[in-house]
């Protein structure tokens, strides 16, 4: 990527509803090192203009009427070198753990201005390694995983670990297990543990229960790992994976992990 073009990102809106349109011009206004290149009311019409040209960032709403922009952020995520999406949504803040679960960023209406400058702040940060790091795959992965009420659910297969400088997608095939450590997740992988900003309650949401078991509240265990389960003697338990580590289980869980260790799970 052309790192000179990070010295004034360009950018365009996408959003039907006008006063929100008004929002977003205004708040980029006060930053002159962005460039707003053009505004758009509706999917089609901002698809017809990334066609010819070359955009690094799209704020994107969701809910539009004829093509959501979920619709418009598939379409983008088809492409080589996506430009970098910014959804922008009325989603409560429940709804919204599911962007930052695979490391996209989000505007929630109506947005204060030091949530707006840390966003262009995370965006900057993103474009200097979007690419390399498969964000049309992350893009898709989250649009696949908003199924609609009623269809099965679709179960994540990667998370995307952020942090300045580095992106890194892990799959969770190569999870052993994982805790809960504050507002992030520990993912215990071969000789190393990488920490991802997400509740651990939260996570769960988006994994398969056929392979991932909860075995105490701050703990998750991919179900293929459980080798032995040791009754401390003091009603306590603990549980030897085939990785080598040992984890805390709590009673509640006890059986569970009994029927896993079985081949009932």
């Amino acid at each position: 990527m052309d790192m000179a073009k990070l010295d004034k990102p360009s950018c365009i809106i996408v959003d039907d509803e006008e006063h929100a349109r008004v929002t977003l011009r205004y708040a980029l206004g006060k930053h002159s090192d962005w460039q707003v290149l053009a505004e758009f009311r509706n999917a089609a019409s901002a698809r017809e203009f990334l066609a010819a040209h070359a955009v690094d960032v799209v704020f994107l709403d969701i809910q539009m009427p004829k093509e959501s922009g979920l619709e418009l952020a598939r379409t983008l995520a088809a492409q080589a070198r996506p430009p970098l999406v910014i959804f922008v949504t009325a989603f409560n803040a429940h709804a919204v753990d599911a962007f930052e679960l695979h490391a996209l960023d989000y505007l929630l209406k109506p947005f204060k201005a030091d949530r707006f400058a840390q966003t262009l702040e995370r965006a900057r940060e993103m474009l200097a390694y979007t690419r390399q790091a498969g964000y049309g795959q992350v893009l898709n992965q989250f649009i696949d995983a908003r199924k609609p009420e009623g269809q099965a659910p679709v179960y994540v297969r990667q998370v995307v670990v952020r942090s300045i400088g580095e992106m890194e997608s892990i799959l969770l095939d190569q999870v052993y297990w994982m805790a809960a450590a504050g507002n992030y997740v520990e993912l215990h992988l071969d000789k190393r543990v990488v920490l991802h900003r997400v509740p651990l309650s939260k996570l769960e949401e988006y994994l398969d229960p056929q392979q991932f078991l909860r075995v105490h509240r701050s703990v998750i265990v991919r179900t293929e790992q459980c080798a032995h389960l040791l009754a401390l003697g003091n009603g306590s338990y603990q549980l030897r994976l085939r990785c080598g580590d040992e984890v805390q289980v709590s009673k509640s869980y006890v059986d569970a992990v009994r029927q896993a260790l079985s081949g009932g799970v």
